[in-house]
């Protein structure tokens, strides 16, 4: 059930491996109509894909773009890093090439052919693949057992297309008159990128792009957020046009789920997880499901549940590893308007690039960002490494940025503990808490952040540092130098602990 990358791609690795099974894709749209622009893969991701089938590589190879860098455009400078080897391709021609290949090894097709999810629609069958897609019927008519859950973003975000030719993916930023608003674009083909463009709802409301009936069915294009975009992005692009596709505001849904299969029901893709789309992992994960889901079936051909749980118990781990590095890059678009005020260029474009990773990685993949952004530092800092740094407290001064154990056992003059929620959702109590105290009679001198998570740490850090202008300090077991580092650098907090005694 769906013809997406992911529902074709199973279909072909199954028929392909077994030609005796009777495989048939159910499409309810047409061959040639298709959601979206591009779809994006980083190299790191493709070898298992590959191995499976050529038909992803030939695609990327034929008709896709590859790019090294990622370029990050602020206040009027582009800031570079290199080594995140990535490429992309229109949808249109990845489907079109899908169902090439699928039909080759024998595969059904039947587009234009939506079938109802009740029980008693598909009994001839004895598998469903329920790759219905994000807004899945199947998992839905079955979530008493599946137990699907949703985490809504508070960050907006439009997908449209662009004729301008970015150089590879590309970050844009602008401050405008109604607020902030930030692009994610990439070349997708020799005459079209895509361009995702995301904002808060406040920026959203105040330009007034909160007028379009997202109830319509899919096919409208919200023309005046498109008109808008065009005004406010148009020296970044050129004065080049917008591209729409059923282009319309939404809030972006990370969707998990309990369980991916009931009786011979299922799910393959979307329909049973989603990650932020700043991670490029979608598709990937789909076609990584498709593989994994093929190779139980073959494994496993006489025991359906067997092969089912097979399946799941192999594939949930890594999509959980996506997911949970996808939260804090969600997270750093729900706030990136924060860190556009605060921010140079040099130290925003870190502080992009760390959300998931640490300076070490960073500095794999291009030593001379990494070697740029630490000079900034010395140069504002006496020549000082951040480690090295001192830091001055009131009458107390620090000779670096670790805070000695010592200083932890009792009380350190002026500074509020804040103890990190484990979940975000509970993060607006505390910076209550801290706002409270920043407005009382004796507000602290300095922010301690320690346990929960992380994010929370982060986040909580940065509610000090950036929004109340009180120094920050996250304390956190087991932190060495590079995540120090990275914590420093980016402008996340001013002092670092290992452990509170």
């Amino acid at each position: 059930m769906g013809g997406g990358p992911g529902g074709l791609f199973f279909a072909t690795l199954l028929k392909q491996a077994d030609p005796s099974v009777e495989v048939t894709v159910f499409e309810r749209n047409g061959p040639d109509d298709t959601f979206g622009f591009g779809v994006v893969f980083s190299d790191a991701t493709l070898a298992g894909i590959h191995a499976a089938d050529p038909v992803l590589r030939t695609a990327l190879a034929d008709h896709g773009r590859h790019w090294d860098d990622i370029e990050v455009r602020l206040k009027g400078q582009r800031i570079r890093c290199g080594g995140n080897g990535m490429a992309a391709i229109t949808r249109r021609t990845l489907l079109q090439l899908l169902h090439r290949r699928a039909v080759e090894v024998g595969v059904e097709l039947r587009f234009g052919h939506e079938v109802p999810a009740a029980p008693d629609s598909l009994a001839d069958f004895d598998l469903i693949v329920a790759a219905d897609g994000a807004n899945s019927r199947f998992r839905d008519r079955l979530a008493d057992v599946l137990v699907p859950e949703v985490e809504v973003a508070t960050a907006k975000f439009i997908w449209f297309g662009t004729t301008y030719l970015f150089d590879g993916l590309t970050f844009v930023h602008e401050h405008g008159p109604d607020g902030t608003f930030a692009v994610h674009g990439y070349p997708i083909s020799e005459n079209a990128s895509t361009f995702i463009v995301e904002t808060d709802e406040e920026s959203w409301r105040a330009a007034g792009l909160d007028a379009f009936d997202t109830a319509q069915p899919p096919g409208p294009s919200d023309e005046k957020t498109r008109r808008y975009l065009e005004k406010l992005f148009a020296e970044q692009i050129d004065g080049h046009d917008l591209l729409v596709n059923n282009s319309r505001w939404g809030n972006f849904r990370t969707r998990r789920t309990r369980r991916w299969h009931s009786g011979n029901v299922v799910l393959l893709g979307d329909a049973a997880h989603t990650a932020h789309f700043s991670v490029g992992s979608g598709t990937k994960m789909a076609m990584e499901d498709a593989i994994a889901l093929a190779g139980s079936l073959l494994a496993h051909r006489d025991d359906l549940t067997t092969a089912l749980e097979a399946y799941e118990a192999e594939r949930r781990p890594s999509v959980e590893r996506i997911q949970n590095s996808a939260r804090p890059s969600l997270s750093w678009w729900e706030h990136f308007g924060r860190y556009h005020d605060a921010f140079s260029p040099t130290r925003f474009a870190f502080h992009f690039l760390s959300r998931s990773i640490g300076k070490e990685r960073i500095a794999r993949r291009d030593p001379e960002f990494v070697e740029r952004v630490a000079e900034d530092w010395r140069a504002a800092h006496d020549g000082r490494d951040p480690l090295d740094t001192p830091f001055r407290l009131g009458e107390r001064e620090f000779g670096g940025r670790w805070v000695p154990p010592a200083e932890l056992r009792g009380p350190l003059a002026g500074c509020l503990w804040l103890t990190a929620p484990d979940a975000e959702a509970q993060l607006p109590s505390l910076y209550e808490e801290l706002e409270r105290a920043v407005s009382g009679a004796t507000p602290p001198a300095l922010v301690a952040v320690h346990s929960g998570t992380a994010l929370t740490r982060q986040l909580l850090a940065e509610q000090a540092r950036l929004v109340h202008t009180v120094p920050a300090l996250i304390v956190e077991d087991g932190m060495d130098d590079d995540r120090a580092e990275t914590l420093l650098l980016s402008g996340r907090a001013d002092l670092v602990a290992r452990e509170r005694i």
